[in-house]
């Protein structure tokens, strides 16, 4: 019987074996490719930074908890379950929020993958020769050619010198036509530097914000503007009214100086409109100095900020601090100045509270003596206006200051150990009685009311107290630095077009040199004809001026330089214009 091959055996050994099937790529390299492609595109960038500034809208029409928490809170209780929504959403901290640190993270993201590429390719250009002339140069926007009697070696030479300053490459009968002598140039490289540039500077900037938020150090202090009132130091944080720094900041590193508030003059227009505001003060970086009156002076003025070793000192604002003189039954006295908060900023009517502290050996039982302090609420007008028995104030300058006050007796909290306003009494030490009305009187400078237990509150006036707000930035000389560049590459990108220019040199049928010229704008054309013109203007005449009055160098017909039919008027040039001919026409 005949044996049978297995199957397998009978495949010839010359079998082509199938074709490898490529590796598909998985659908999540995929989807991280493309979305990497889509967040590094200069379109998502320009996206990116339109929804920054978007999102820091709310930060300025809001108010942010993190420069006035008590307002904040204020405008939640007010606008009821609005506020509420809006303090979920995080619009009351705008810059710390999730939203606002992801746009910003990923517009960062976003010009690093944009510009690294964008980069090298701007390398590789600047080392790149420019490219060869192309075959038709008549097609070119910008067309001209004309003849000489020179050598086309001494022609292209000519061509070359012309385009000093220009990225020059040329090719000896190398080029796109056999023979011919070509030159290739281009200019406006400073563009792209300056667009880079400019994206650069603005990720720089970006990089100095985030940074300055941990390293920055910003604090304010009330002073009253009298020479009694003592300097302040920038030694401790302890020292100011609000104190906010950086992550990295723990106030022990400070820059040190003393600072002193002598005056405040502020100018009004007769509308009541503020004009300038100005105080005198007097500084010192000597911590340690005790006489004020040997320290630097300085007119600080809105906008015009004191400067010490890269700290800044700011008047932000001002206000009126009245002052009260309270006589105890025993005859002693406490008198004490305190700042009020202007409630109205166009006439500065301004409301506040002070609080006295019996002499110590008046009540020696510590409960009576509680049940004896002295608390006065009420408002502050500098130009006082009566409706009735009604305080106002009609201007904001102090021309005629009063009060209207409630004056309480009883626990006013001093000794409680709790924080409390420095604007406005516990209600809940009014409502439970712990306060109680003795009286409520309007008041002016020198004036007092008697309470009945012989205690007497005089109204002294009013002294105008400054805000000064000290910052503390390292990052701020690399901000300024980042903003010049932007602008200087902007400048740089919006000034200088990129642009070629080509020129071919043959030897034309009846053995006359001919020279081709050609331009071409990469960007905006716009304006630039004009270099072209110059530069086919400037060889034609150094043609001419070579040929004995260019009777052998002609311009030809139907080039760039005569779209405004200005060789009509030129006699020498018309006489040596050559009959038309079909690759000198646009």
């Amino acid at each position: 019987m005949p044996e049978h091959t297995p199957a397998t055996a009978q495949k010839p050994a010359t079998a082509a074996r199938p074709a490898r099937q490529p590796r598909r790529t998985s659908a999540v390299t995929s989807f991280l490719r493309n979305a990497w492609r889509t967040l590094t595109a200069m379109r998502t960038a320009l996206i990116l930074l339109f929804l920054l500034a978007i999102a820091a809208v709310p930060g300025a029409l809001l108010p942010q908890r993190s420069l006035n928490e008590g307002r904040t809170l204020e405008y939640i209780e007010d606008h009821g379950t609005l506020g509420e929504i809006y303090d979920r959403l995080q619009l009351f901290d705008v810059f710390s929020s999730w939203w606002f640190t992801a746009i910003y993270v990923l517009l960062f993201i976003s010009l690093v993958g944009c510009l690294t590429p964008r980069t090298i390719e701007l390398v590789k250009q600047l080392r790149t020769p420019p490219p060869l002339a192309p075959r038709n140069l008549s097609r070119l926007p910008h067309h001209a050619a004309y003849r000489t009697t020179a050598t086309p070696e001494a022609a292209a030479d000519e061509v070359q010198r012309r385009l000093k300053g220009w990225k020059v490459r040329r090719s000896d009968g190398d080029g796109r036509v056999a023979g011919a002598v070509e030159l290739s140039s281009e200019r406006g490289y400073l563009r792209e530097v300056g667009n880079i540039v400019f994206h650069f500077g603005l990720l720089a900037l970006l990089v100095m914000f985030a940074a300055g938020k941990f390293v920055y150090a910003e604090g304010m202090r009330v002073i009253i503007a009298n020479d009694e009132s003592p300097a302040f130091c920038n030694t401790t944080p302890s020292a100011y009214d609000a104190f906010r720094a950086g992550l990295l900041v723990d106030g022990t590193d400070l820059s040190p100086f003393c600072i002193k508030v002598e005056d405040f003059t502020a100018d009004y227009l007769p509308n009541g409109q503020a004009e300038m505001f100005t105080s005198t003060v007097r500084y010192s970086e000597e911590v340690t100095t005790t006489d004020p009156g040997t320290w630097e002076p300085y007119r600080l003025q809105v906008n015009h900020p004191l400067r010490i070793n890269g700290t800044r000192v700011y008047l932000q604002g001002h206000g009126y601090a009245p002052r009260f003189t309270v006589t105890f039954p025993n005859g002693e006295t406490r008198t004490d100045t305190q700042q009020w908060q202007p409630n109205e900023l166009q006439t500065f009517l301004s409301s506040g509270i002070m609080r006295f502290d019996p002499p110590a050996g008046m009540y020696p039982d510590l409960a009576e003596r509680r049940e004896q302090q002295i608390a006065v609420q009420g408002l502050f007008a500098p130009t006082a206006h009566f409706d009735g028995t009604i305080l106002s104030s009609s201007y904001p300058a102090m021309q005629d200051p009063a009060v209207a006050i409630d004056v309480y007796q009883g626990d006013a909290g001093l000794d409680t150990g709790r924080p409390q306003s420095i604007f406005s009494l516990d209600p809940d030490l009014i409502e439970s009685g712990a306060l109680e009305k003795r009286a409520r009187v309007n008041l002016k400078p020198g004036e007092s009311t008697t309470l009945p237990d012989g205690t007497e509150v005089r109204f002294d006036g009013a002294d105008e107290f400054v805000n000064l707000q000290i910052s503390d930035d390292p990052t701020q000389l690399w901000v300024g630095v980042a903003s010049v560049a932007m602008m200087a590459g902007l400048v740089l990108s919006l000034m200088i077009p990129r642009r070629r220019i080509w020129a071919r040199v043959t030897s034309d049928d009846d053995g006359v040199t001919r020279v081709d010229l050609g331009g071409l704008a990469r960007t905006d054309r716009s304006g630039w004809g004009r270099e072209f013109d110059e530069l086919r203007d400037a060889l034609v005449a150094s043609a001419v001026t070579a040929q004995d009055g260019g009777s052998d160098a002609r311009m030809l017909p139907g080039d760039a330089a005569k779209d405004d039919n200005s060789a009509k008027g030129d006699p020498a040039r018309r006489a040596g214009v050559d009959a038309p001919r079909k690759d000198d026409t646009r």
